[in-house]
């Protein structure tokens, strides 16, 4: 009778991909500030263009869901991007989509806190938050240094008014450049 219940367990272990499901990623450090709306990708263009996306250019997408801004970088110029999300599922999704680009070698995908991680040597910063997370970061963005690009789909930044806006199809994209000390 043993070799008949070591078949039936082995038969279970040996179940199709179907029955098993990856490992779990880490779980936010805490709760995402916003929920997930992807940019369309006439908005994403219009946000590299607004943002003058050149090759040598630094990127950090800050809250980048499925990755498809730092994705959309990597193949229009030679740049290093980053794409910074708090949810590992949106992480895991970027990875994949960067990987069915063929560009997962020239971006990267970090799971961290946009309020806490270091992105001091970004040359162009883009966000789709909130008006309200974009003042949080505000302080952080004037660090950098100056001359850095940050383009916005649809939220402002209080009271520092924008450069450039450009509206794209109803939507609208704001550009700030970090001023001079």
């Amino acid at each position: 009778m043993k070799p008949v219940i070591f078949a039936a367990l082995l038969s279970l272990t040996a179940t199709p991909a179907i029955a098993q499901s990856p490992a779990p990623q880490s779980a936010p450090a805490r709760t995402p500030d916003v929920i997930y709306v992807p940019t369309p990708p006439e908005v994403v263009s219009a946000m590299l263009d607004l943002a003058e996306l050149k090759d040598g250019d630094v990127l950090y997408d800050l809250g980048s869901g499925d990755g498809r801004i730092p994705v959309a970088a990597v193949k229009r110029n030679r740049v290093k991007a980053t794409g910074i999300d708090i949810d590992p599922e949106r992480i895991a999704e970027a990875r994949a989509n960067a990987k069915a680009q063929g560009v997962s070698d020239k971006v990267t995908f970090k799971q961290d806190d946009i309020f806490t991680t270091d992105f001091s040597d970004a040359s162009v910063v883009t966000l789709y938050l909130l008006d309200s997370l974009n003042e949080k970061l505000r302080p952080r963005l004037m660090r950098l240094k100056p001359g850095t690009r940050i383009v916005s789909h649809a939220f402002r930044m209080g009271d520092w008014e924008p450069e450039a806006e450009r509206d794209i199809d109803g939507r609208r994209v704001y550009l700030w450049r970090v001023p001079a000390r």
